[in-house]
């Protein structure tokens, strides 16, 4: 628990270190007016519009993307190295204005799976399946998402067969989310809070509310041409299953900016300590580190 504890600090330390003004050199942040202006003025109203009101939320465990990472599971009896793979997305179907904002409406879907690089033939252990509809929302500062979903969770059949796997818990929900963003000095500091609730689950003895906060940085810097940008981002949850015990999730690293249109690639070191957001183990308790590539639209 101690080192877990140093662990978490170290990085902690590093997210701050990174949203420090560099010295000896300019490194202005944009004008927040003129960022507000930008967003969502110039976002594009109608069918299948570009971009999205509510950005990405970096630190999300679950927020559907494309990404692998190398996990290291630390003091864990079943897991060492750990491949965690995810493909996913959210479509903007239909966007338009409402009063000074606007509002926008579409779906997500995402898949996320571990594999045991351990195993002989790294062996799938977990895969799960989320789709949802969605609806945004955007003025100024401030968005807002919300999210009627479905998430189903499935054990891989090599796992199983290694495993001798039995008592398999069959982990599938509908539930409903609301998440709150604002950013501060232009896009450098972002504030989040949300929860959800499981209103149709199996199995049915599975507590229903959950809440989540988050603190997402970006470095200013001198020139809105840079394209290379140091993030970092904390994402703390708590589920009623678990008795409102703290799964919290820090990454940190570098942002290469709209490389490809409005497209970015981040490469992110990783820490993650509670209970694990892999659907078929949500009673375990886990810690890992690691590194990451992840794609974002």
């Amino acid at each position: 628990m101690i080192a877990s504890n140093r662990i978490a600090v170290t990085l902690c330390v590093a997210l701050l270190a990174l949203a420090a003004p560099a010295t000896g050199q300019e490194t202005q942040a944009r004008d927040p007016q003129q960022l507000d202006a930008k967003a969502p003025q110039e976002l594009s109203v109608g069918f299948l519009p570009g971009d999205h009101l509510f950005k990405t939320l970096i630190a999300d465990l679950r927020w559907p993307h494309f990404a692998l990472a190398y996990q290291s599971y630390l003091k864990d009896p079943d897991l060492g190295s750990v491949a965690a793979v995810s493909f996913g997305e959210s479509i903007i179907l239909y966007r338009d204005r409402i009063g000074r904002g606007r509002w926008e409406m579409g779906i997500q879907a995402g898949v996320f799976a571990i594999f045991d690089l351990d195993a002989p033939s790294m062996d799938l252990v977990n895969a799960d399946y989320v789709i949802a509809a969605v609806a945004g929302y955007r003025h100024g500062r401030f968005s807002a998402l919300g999210r009627l979903f479905h998430q189903s969770s499935h054990l891989g059949d090599e796992y199983i067969f290694s495993n001798l796997v039995r008592d398999r818990v069959n982990l599938s929900y509908q539930a409903v989310d609301l998440r709150l963003s604002y950013e501060l000095f232009g896009d450098v500091l972002r504030l989040c809070v949300g929860g959800g609730n499981i209103f149709e689950r199996e199995p049915a003895s599975l507590k229903p509310w959950s809440l989540q906060t988050g603190l997402e940085l970006r470095r200013p810097w001198a020139s809105p041409e840079e394209r290379l940008r140091p993030v970092a981002a904390a994402d703390i949850q708590y589920r009623e299953e678990n008795n409102w015990k703290a799964d919290v999730s820090l990454r940190a690293g570098i942002e290469f900016q709209r490389w490809l249109g409005t497209r970015n690639l981040q490469l992110l070191l990783e820490y993650f300590t509670g209970h694990s957001p892999n659907g078929q183990f949500y009673t375990d308790e886990i810690e890992y580190l690691g590194i990451g590539l992840h794609f974002n639209f």
